[in-house]
């Protein structure tokens, strides 16, 4: 298979100078839910297989969509159990989100998860779509997956905020997203908390210290990625496709109730 050799979607999003990159989650088992996304603009979406019921099939379509329509897929699985990362990697998927992330060693083991050897364990499968059904080089299937492919721990407790810089050093991390909802129920506060702000603040400076972009998830209004942007965040997750969708229906309701016979 010729051509130029595959290039992250995602990676070149973060390179961009003159825009936030921009995602959302995937929760709803429609392909079509893809599409939309894909539709509105938005340079990655993460399809959500911890915070939903989606079966595997699914997340393969759902891949199969993005790639087609030109949007970033990457997955969030719920843990690295049961060979999910094979799975969803050789779908296609440009990179993989692990919740829950709070020590170098969890971290390390994403890694290597995620990676082929001798940086990890990652079985050799060339004969899936991320190998173009076997019409792709072993080499550049080999090079998408050890160059290409994203790697991003969630930081989402104190601890993991705390050993954030050190999580963001191991090899094989590409990224790191904070879970402000977890890190702020972990230590009994609110999200606007000071501590919680400055447990977040101090993983984005222990990022950038090495060098490691790190994002978060927000709403769907351009003053969360201002405020996004102010704390250093260097892309931002806007709502999901399901509260999208109800955000939507509730507002034309609610219009529509203005109208009186």
């Amino acid at each position: 298979m010729g051509g130029m050799p595959r290039r992250s979607l995602f990676r070149a999003a973060l390179r961009r100078a003159d825009a936030v990159p921009l995602g959302t989650w995937v929760k709803l088992p429609a392909v079509e839910s893809m599409e939309l996304v894909a539709l509105a603009g938005f340079d990655f979406a993460v399809i959500d297989l911890e915070h939903s019921a989606m079966s595997m099939e699914t997340v393969h379509r759902h891949i199969g969509v993005a790639l087609l329509t030109g949007v970033a897929p990457i997955v969030r699985v719920p843990s690295l159990d049961g060979g999910i990362v094979q799975r969803v990697l050789d779908a296609g998927a440009e990179g993989i989100m692990l919740p829950h992330v709070d020590t170098v060693a969890q971290a390390q083991a994403a890694a290597a998860a995620v990676r082929f050897a001798p940086r990890g364990t990652r079985g050799v499968g060339s004969t899936s779509r991320a190998g173009a059904w076997g019409a792709l080089s072993r080499e550049e299937y080999l090079r998408y997956g050890d160059e290409e492919v994203v790697l991003i721990p969630q930081i989402e407790s104190a601890e993991a905020a705390s050993a954030a810089a050190a999580i963001a050093a191991v090899d094989g991390v590409d990224a790191l997203l904070v879970g402000a909802a977890d890190l702020s129920t972990g230590i009994g506060r609110a999200e606007s908390d000071p501590e919680v702000q400055r447990l977040i603040a101090d993983a984005v400076a222990a990022s950038h210290a090495v060098g490691v972009p790190i994002g978060n998830a927000g709403g769907a209004t351009a003053s969360s990625v201002e405020a996004s942007v102010r704390v250093g965040f260097d892309f931002t997750m806007m709502s999901n496709d399901a509260s999208l969708l109800g955000a939507a229906a509730r507002a034309a309701v609610d219009a529509g109730r203005t109208v009186r016979r």
